[in-house]
């Protein structure tokens, strides 16, 4: 069957147009009528039917447009009733006259709506020469390159090749296509022309190139940011970086070297401009990954205490299948450590000729020795990550045994083991930054306060928890067993004691010991004590286990641990699924080195937090994720699926993990029959109140599947999201990257106030009418500190409010420029320049440095629509922000001048007192305070 044309020009656009379609016409008065516009063939003036006025009169000059908006972004759209019926990415809006009339519009796609607004942008752009167009595409630096292409190929120099030629050629430019699509497309072109040959024509192949590997979705971004051209320049490649992609200090050089090292065709390399096909590559490019690469590399301070990190960690590391009866593997600990686990097992038992082996004591049949284990771990422990390696040992030797184990763990470690003991003046654990190349053995220890060689501790073995619950004669005692001096000597700073209550915890363990918990355990205690596990998490380790029930390895929710401050949550590292993806998506920040910071409300002693937070955290701000699902690229067949052919029906399903209060899911509509560019282009809002812990989870479905609905997955935290256009690379289903397959999405993050990136971050946009949340101080107990506090409220209120409302008068800004409220100011003032120049290309305003703040001053008469917008920029990023700031540097000053006062400040020493004056001086002076005296 023939394929659907692709839009791969301004002259396919026109010719749509041409042809004409239905576009619903939506009135102030919340009424919408179904119309069919046509452009002329003129191109001179669109027109509609049916319609109450003369055909005359039924029309809108092309001369007479001033400005083509995507999405709902006029009075219109924001007053109807029916507005939110309508779908954003169909909407769009032509305003034309002097007085800026909105004509307003919903296509039934989205593809639909950005060929009418890409068409009429080119028409309107190019009003004194509307026929340039008309050459065709044959002149295109796209044309041209494609030519010198097929030349270079046809060694005949006849102009016409074989389609076999052909066909391995457009597969050599575009890798993912199929060579059966690509056979197909030319049959399609042949058979327009009632040709039937083997043969193909330079013009046949260019034909087919541009309908193969024109991705329709990129080809409106390039027009839209190139301000119509056809392709971009190093200036709007700048634009394009600077204000949607997040990227700082970019300039004119980098953006050139982009277009030398992207751009396919000589004539663009030398000219400076990235066509279409470059700029498809570079939007595909790992520069343009949705990972951010900062991410990459460790980036996080690695100098806090263990007790402050979540650590990766594998259970039953020896085992490949399930945990009751599976076979050990020593690939399990390979595989383990080349994916950065940080903390791994041993299930040692005695094994003959005096050599401790490790095995599944379920399974018997198969086991490892123990010196081969240690080996492989010593080889490849510092392969994927240099911080420690936590080694959790299930000792079940006799004492002959243990003592060998000590041996070979001296030999094949040596220095690296760490002995030392801990020191009693200390109340933390060393950082991982201190340990760095050190292998800590956790395990159970003699009491050191006696000279016994050997002694008897109690038994907390996993396994044999296993193996005795699942025994009818089970009655919950635990066991004892010897333990020889020389193996309790290698347990330095992870002493194995058991968990009795929080109270009890907090008074007597010390900072070196640990506690395991099993998931069912652990569950209860989150549920019932969360506040109590998040604070005991701040000093000690704890480590969390699967249920003796998960007989078949599967998986717990590691977030429902992390969420409580757990660090070390280990998980069955050969059993694939949605669990396993969110343990692999987290530990890829911080370079992946196997150990992640936790939040700082997490760390710090006076933090309040509670893990079952339904709502804002205390002293976190919101943020606000919009992402939108643009499209996919060659989605494969379910790996499970059955009896059906290649054809699958797609749709995306975004996931957000986190606190309970961020939980939550949406999908896109399903794309039938498409596997290879299905086009979703939808939005979506989500609500994130503890961005540190919130992850999201990418997943690709088959809705029309038999036996196995899985296409592909990428979860990732969202601190390593990159804003702007991005493509998602998609994993199989045990983890692997798939070639080729992508997302391609947008993302923005809004009203993000401080902390973390904000350049990438700090776009504000107003939520609904909404109660303003403010933050509020907590009594701690104490009357004359609760009083000294209560000062603060009022003038925190006045702060949120100047917030508001700079954010709301931001808003107004970018409602008047036409654009939605995840814009920055830079795409604002972008916006607006294009109405601030003349005819004669000079600018209608001048931008004025008032007190260290822009304002925009009219160089004589402008019309009442600019007025409107420079008194909103006036009021939004002129006087408001600079009262804030006013305001904000006042109530720091107020705040600390009164910690000084009061004797709160860290010292109160003269020395304290001239680095404060200091402090103050410089919040006079600077916009940052971070370096001030704190509480």
């Amino acid at each position: 069957m023939p394929s659907e044309k692709k839009i791969s020009s301004a002259s396919d656009c026109i010719t749509f147009m041409q042809a004409g379609c239905e576009l619903k016409k939506v009135r102030p008065n919340s009424r919408i009528y179904n119309r069919f516009f046509t452009l002329d063939t003129d191109l001179q003036a669109l027109r509609w039917e049916p319609s109450k006025k003369d055909l005359e009169k039924a029309k809108l000059d092309i001369s007479a447009i001033k400005e083509i908006r995507l999405g709902k972004n006029t009075e219109t759209f924001r007053n109807n009733g029916l507005a939110d019926q309508i779908c954003e990415d169909c909407a769009f809006s032509i305003l034309h006259g002097e007085n800026y009339e909105s004509l307003d519009l919903v296509a039934n796609s989205a593809d639909v709506a950005n060929i009418w607004v890409s068409g009429l942008r080119y028409l309107v752009s190019r009003s004194k020469q509307p026929l340039d167009f008309m050459e065709g595409n044959q002149n295109t630096p796209r044309f041209m390159w494609l030519k010198t292409v097929f030349e270079a190929a046809d060694i005949d120099g006849n102009g016409i090749m074989l389609e076999d030629t052909s066909v391995e050629l457009i597969k050599q430019l575009n890798p993912t296509l199929k060579e059966s699509k690509i056979r197909l497309k030319f049959k399609e072109i042949q058979k327009s022309k009632e040709k039937l040959t083997t043969r193909v024509t330079e013009e046949e192949f260019c034909e087919a190139f541009c309908e193969l590997c024109t991705r329709p979705e990129v080809y409106f971004l390039l027009v839209q940011i190139s301000k119509n051209k056809e392709y971009l320049d190093a200036n709007d490649l700048m634009l394009f970086l600077e204000a949607e992609q997040g990227v700082t200090h970019i300039t004119e050089d980098m953006c050139l070297d982009i277009i030398r090292r992207y751009e396919l065709s000589e004539e663009g390399r030398q000219k400076g401009f990235l066509a279409i096909d470059g700029f498809t590559q570079y939007l595909l490019s790992s520069e343009c990954n949705i990972f951010d690469p900062e991410q990459s590399k460790v980036a996080q301070d690695m100098t806090q205490p263990l007790s402050h990190y979540y650590i990766n960690a594998s259970h039953n590391t020896y085992l490949i299948e399930d945990q009751f009866r599976g076979p050990a593997d020593i690939n399990g600990y390979v595989r383990a450590l080349k994916m950065g686990c940080r903390s791994i097992e041993l299930d040692v038992n005695d094994g003959s000729d005096n050599e401790p082996i490790l095995c599944n004591r379920n399974n018997m049949t198969t086991h490892l020795s123990f010196r081969s284990v240690i080996e492989v771990i010593n080889k490849f422990a510092f392969v994927a990550s240099e911080y420690p390696l936590i080694l959790c040992l299930g000792n079940h030797c006799s004492l002959p045994q243990q003592k060998v184990m000590v041996q070979q763990m001296k030999k094949v470690f040596g220095s690296k083991l760490y002995t030392e003991a801990p020191l009693l003046s200390e109340s933390y654990l060393p950082s991982p930054e201190k340990l760095k190349r050190m292998i800590i053995v956790k395990g159970k220890k003699l009491p050191s306060d006696t000279d016994v060689l050997e002694g008897e501790v109690t038994d907390e073995d996993e396994e044999a928890e296993m193996s005795r619950r699942m025994s009818v004669d089970y009655n919950g005692e635990q066991k004892q067993i010897l333990l020889c001096r020389e193996l309790s000597d290698l347990v330095s700073i992870c002493k194995s004691v058991q968990y009795r209550d929080f109270e009890l915890s907090m008074k007597s363990q010390n900072y070196w010991e640990i506690c395991s918990f099993s998931e069912t355990e652990a569950s209860r205690i989150a549920n019932e004590y969360p506040e109590d596990f998040v604070n005991y998490n701040k000093k000690f380790l704890s480590r969390i286990y699967p249920s003796a029930m998960r007989i078949d390895s599967s998986n717990l929710n590691p977030q429902d641990f992390w969420n409580c401050g757990c660090q070390i949550v280990a998980m069955n590292f050969q059993t694939p699924g949605p669990m396993m993806d969110l343990h692999t998506g987290w530990f890829l920040q911080n370079g992946g080195c196997g150990y992640v910071l936790r939040p700082s409300i997490m760390r710090d002693e006076v933090s309040y937090f509670s893990a079952n937070t339904k709502g804002i955290v205390p002293g976190v701000s919101p943020l606000v994720l919009h992402i939108k699902i643009i499209s996919g690229q060659n989605f494969p067949k379910p790996k499970g699926a059955c009896a059906k052919g290649d054809v699958i029906d797609p749709y995306v399903c975004i996931e957000i993990h986190g606190i309970p209060a961020d939980c939550s899911e949406q999908r896109t509509k399903t794309v039938q029959q498409n596997s290879d560019n299905p086009i979703f282009d939808e939005t979506f809002e989500f609500q994130v109140n503890l961005p540190e812990l919130a992850m999201i989870r990418f997943v690709v479905l088959d809705d029309d599947y038999i036996g196995d609905e899985f296409i592909g997955q990428y979860t990732i935290p969202f601190e390593c999201l990159q804003p702007g256009y991005r493509h998602v690379p998609l994993r199989s289903f045990v983890g692997d990257i798939m070639e080729h397959v992508t997302l391609f999405v947008h993302i923005a993050i809004t009203n993000r106030s401080g902390g973390g990136k904000p350049q990438k971050r700090s776009l504000s946009v107003r939520m609904g009418k909404k109660v303003r949340e403010c933050t509020m101080l907590r009594n701690i107990g104490l009357k004359n500190i609760d009083d000294i506090f209560k000062v603060a409220v009022h003038p925190l209120r006045e702060a949120i409010d100047m917030r508001e409302n700079m954010q709301n008068a931001i808003v107004s800004v970018k409602e008047l420029c036409g654009l939605p409220p995840i814009a920055s100011l830079k795409q604002c003032l972008l916006t607006l320049s294009s109405r601030l120049i003349t005819s004669d290309n000079t600018p209608s305003v001048s931008l004025v440095m008032k007190d260290n703040f822009p304002y925009l001053e009219p160089l004589g008469a402008i019309p009442d629509m600019q007025k409107k917008m420079l008194a909103a920029y006036d009021l939004g990023q002129g006087d408001l922000l600079k009262n804030a700031k006013n305001e904000a540097i006042e109530n720091m000053k107020q705040i600390q001048l009164a910690c000084l006062s009061c004797g709160l400040s860290k010292a109160p020493s003269s020395g304290a007192e001239v680095k404060s004056k200091r402090s103050l001086e410089a919040i006079e002076e600077k916009e940052s305070c971070e370096d001030n005296g704190k509480l």
